[in-house]
Formats: structure tokens, sequence, C-alpha cells
């Protein structure tokens, strides 16, 4: 009986031969002669991630469609489950290991900065798992109703947003935590970005220590001492015990319907030399950061259109996860491939959404499957090179998240149009440094203690102690905090005993004796 074991044009990027050699390695081969080999466990894992909106078993519908005139064998839906589990998720991490890594040349237009590549660390922690008890041990319950929440970090190539490496799990562990897990893959070649939720003194070391140059963003709090100011208005400080340099700049942007609006960036570079590496080129260099995002809007939206993974326990969502990861690669390679077959195509102007439903008619079709090497781009690079892209428009909008649970929802207001908008006009203005340094940091900790937030808040509760109050309430009346911060603060608070809380979202005094709570609410 024939075992259709492919995954259409892209089985070129994993061949029979690659899967073999996985499976053997770690021991995953099926010990006796079977109608579904390990093999085709394999690629009907990637194919899940292809179709992610069916089940098992239309899922091998979609495998054996254009087989026809073969015997195929029709497998129940266990059956396929249990081939799941031979399979296992040591092979599927193998076999992404075997593929993940940086895909441009040194002439990929858009992918290089001098002589560094451009990769950057990022999270993800909006990725959802099946709501079921073997879920929630391993990443927790998410209150409201809502589903397990899986971390996902990853550091990615800004140039071709392919993945380098990722790790993955609870979303408790934190976003550093997860990053340092990464860093044997970072090479002296590579010049590392970062958002100001990386801003620490070790892992900014830990990060010099691999030879990796650094470009990150820092807290609006840190204090930087300066050593020497430089010609293009930034200034060599120390952060820890790493030589850094300091730039600070005003960036306005104008939009086309006449919006204003002003923004700051304050970033660190290892980058020393302001002759070689202007002050001006980091800042715009930074904005390739965000191509990061582009890669996760690919993975969450794109493949799996904002659904939630299928598996139930943590070795079926290791797996799930491993599967879609190496999918995206082979993906992200097709594309990169295409576009250099093409001299001064930029890999960006490549559409992810044309390649993955191409990929998804090929397998309907099972064509490629073996090629005879003459087409060096294929099918899905014809696709995406028929179909490119403009060059990136500067375009800027607010940023929104919708999730209720998330804690980015509540954000201050900060000048930016509610909806997306061209960009006329962008003026970056680099700033001198200040003539000395600030007496006091901007962070609580380092403020006096009648203007702490803690104590602040203390006191507003304690002059009320019979009142029952919500963090609504309480930012309202100090004005300057965000409601989501100050729900993480009194949770905080609470735990630490200096204020009771009584139900949800509902705090008092600790001397306090509470009345009634509120109609529906459950302490």
């Amino acid at each position: 009986m024939f075992a259709p074991g492919h995954l259409g044009e892209l089985t070129a990027l994993m061949p029979f031969e690659l899967v073999d050699a996985v499976l053997d390695e770690t021991r995953t081969v099926q010990r006796r002669l079977r109608d579904l080999p390990s093999r085709v466990g394999v690629y009907f894992l990637l194919a899940m991630c292809l179709f992610p909106e069916i089940g098992y078993r239309l899922v091998w519908q979609k495998l054996t469609t254009g087989l026809a005139g073969l015997v195929v064998v029709t497998p129940t839906a266990k059956a396929l489950r249990d081939l799941r589990r031979r399979v296992g998720s040591v092979s599927m991490r193998r076999l992404f290991e075997v593929v993940s890594g940086p895909l441009a040349g040194r002439r990929t237009p858009g992918a290089r900065f001098g002589a560094y590549r451009p990769v950057s660390f990022d999270g993800c922690s909006s990725l959802k798992a099946p709501d079921t008890a073997r879920n929630q041990a391993w990443l927790g319950s998410v209150g409201h109703g809502g589903y397990p929440l899986l971390e996902l970090m990853t550091l990615v190539e800004t140039g071709t947003r392919a993945v380098i490496g990722a790790v993955f799990g609870p979303t408790s562990e934190g976003e550093t935590s997860y990053a340092r897990r990464l860093l044997h893959l970072l090479t002296p070649d590579m010049l590392v970005l970062w958002d100001k939720g990386f801003d620490s003194n070790d892992f900014l070391a830990e990060v010099r220590a691999t030879g990796a140059q650094v470009l990150g963003r820092l807290r609006g709090n840190r204090r930087t001492p300066i050593l020497r100011r430089l010609g293009d208005g930034s200034y060599l400080s120390v952060i820890g015990a790493v030589q850094m340099r300091i730039i600070e700049a005003r960036i306005t942007v104008t939009c086309a319907d006449g919006t204003v609006f002003v923004g700051s960036y304050r970033l660190a570079s290892s980058l020393v030399d302001a002759d070689r590496y202007p002050a001006a080129a980091l800042v715009d260099l930074y904005h390739q950061r965000w191509e990061h995002e582009s890669a996760y809007y690919a993975l969450r939206h794109t493949i799996m259109n904002g659904r939630v993974l299928r598996s139930g326990d943590r070795p079926g969502l290791e797996q799930e996860m491993w599967a879609l990861l190496t999918l995206y690669q082979l993906l992200r390679t097709v594309m990169v491939d295409a576009a250099e077959s093409r001299p001064g195509t930029d890999p960006d102007r490549c559409s992810f959404t044309i390649a993955f439903q191409t990929a998804r008619d090929q397998v309907l079709q099972a064509t490629g499957v073996i090629t005879d090497g003459t087409d060096l781009v294929g099918a899905i690079g014809h696709a995406t090179l028929t179909a490119l892209l403009p060059p990136r428009r500067p375009r800027v909008s607010t940023r929104k998240v919708k999730s209720p649970m998330s804690r980015y929802k509540e954000r201050r207001p900060d000048g930016r149009p509610d909806r997306s908008r061209a960009v006329t006009s962008l003026d970056i203005t680099l700033l001198d440094p200040p003539p000395t340094l600030p007496t006091a940091s901007r962070d609580d900790r380092h403020t006096t203690p009648n203007k702490r937030r803690h104590h602040r808040v203390l006191t507003l509760i304690h002059e009320h102690p019979d009142r029952l109050w919500h963090p609504r309430d309480i930012a309202l009346h100090l004005g300057d905090i965000t409601l989501n911060t100050m729900y993480r603060q009194l949770s905080r608070w609470a735990e630490r005993g200096l204020i009771r809380k009584i139900g949800h979202g509902i705090y008092t005094a600790t001397t306090a004796s509470p009345g009634p709570l509120p109609a529906g609410q459950k302490p």
C-alpha cells in the first residue's frame, strides 16, 4: 500500500532522506511494517499546520486528493492521533533546528547593516491553547473564562523575518528568561535589536559576551553617566560593566491628513564609533525591529488565522509548535530564494499570504514533490514574484490590543492617529545630552517616601477605610497611571498585606470592616 508522505513543492526543502535521518536519530522510526509509517506522520503534522481549520481526517484527504489512481490507506482519527504520538515532539524539534537559521546572503537587499546582520529578540504571549486540565497544569489558568496562553520567544533575522531560534512555555517565566536560552545562537557578525523590555544590565552583559553587537531601547528612568560627548550628539556611557553609546532623538511625524505628533527614542548601542555608525543611521535602523511583529503576524494570523492550537496536553502542544515553526521557516526559505533569483528585490516585498496559499494548492495537487532541478524557483516562488508588494510605505497608527486580558489594553494617548495613516514627512532630530545628570531617577523606587506610588495609594485607601475601591477609581484619583498598571500593582500589594483584596478587582484598607459586595460579586 502506498504511504502518501509529501508536502507538495515544499517537499524539496524537507526531502524524504532528511526526514528519515531525523527519525532515525531520534529513534522514532516504526518498529514493524505499518500502513502509516513515521515518515508519513511528519508530513501529516506539517499539513495540519497548512490546514489549521479542519480536523485530522480532512487533513488526510487533502494529502491524498491529488493521488488519483493510487491505493492509499484511509485511517481513522484515532489512527492519526496515534501516529502523532509515535512521532513525538523531539523529532519535530530536531527538524526545526535543521531548517532554522538566517537566510540572507551578503548581497540580499535590506538584510545587512555594514558588516552586521540585524537580528531581534521579541516575545509573543497571545497564542491560545485549548482549555484542558493538562494545558492549565503546564501553562496556568486564565481568569474570565479565557484560554491558557503560551509564550513564544524567537530570535529573528529582521531582513528576511526568518526564525533563527525559538523557545516557548508558560507566560509566567518572562521574556528575558526565555531569551537567555537563545543566546548560544548569536554570532559576532550579528547586531541584536530589542525593545526596552530587555533593558537589563545582566542580559546586556550576557549578549555582549557572545561577541554580538547591540542596539536597544532604554527605559526612561535609567540613569546613564556621560563619559564623553561625541560629535553627532550621542555620548559614551557605561551600563553595568559594558561601555555603551547613548543616542537620544526626537521624531516628528506628519501624516497625509495633517496630523502631527512627536515621539522620542533613547537608544543604547555597543557600536561606539560615531564616524562609522552615525547616530541618525542607528535611529533609522532601530525601526527594523518591527519586522519581528510581521513575523508573528504571519504565524498567528496568516497561518493560524487567529485559531486556538489543537493539542490538549504539553507533548502535543510542543509537537504542534515545532511543526508550525518548521512550516513557517520553509515558506520563508522559498520566499527568500525567489527574491534572490531577481537581483535587487527586497525579500519583504514577497507576500507571505501568496506563498502560504500557493503551498496549500501544491499539496492538493501533489505537484512538485519530486523535481528535476531545472526550475530553482518553483511554483510558489513564481507566484510571489508575479505579485510583488510595493516598496514599504511609511505608515503609522496607534498600537491597539483588543484582548481584554492583555496588560497592554490600556495605553496612554500619545497623539498617534487611531487608524493607519500614510506618513508624508518624518523628521529625526538628535538631542544633545543634558549638561548634568538628574539628581533623582524617575523610577518610583528612588523618589522620596511621600511621592511613592504605593504610599499615595495607601494614604488614599486608609483615608476612606470603609470604602470598597476599584482599580479604575484609584487610577482616576492618581491621574498619572494606566488602569492595567493599577490592576497589577494592587494585586501585588494585596499579596504583601498592605491592603486587603475581598473580591475580584475590589480592595479595601487592612483595618476596614468591609461592607457587602456588589450584586453578583463573589469574594
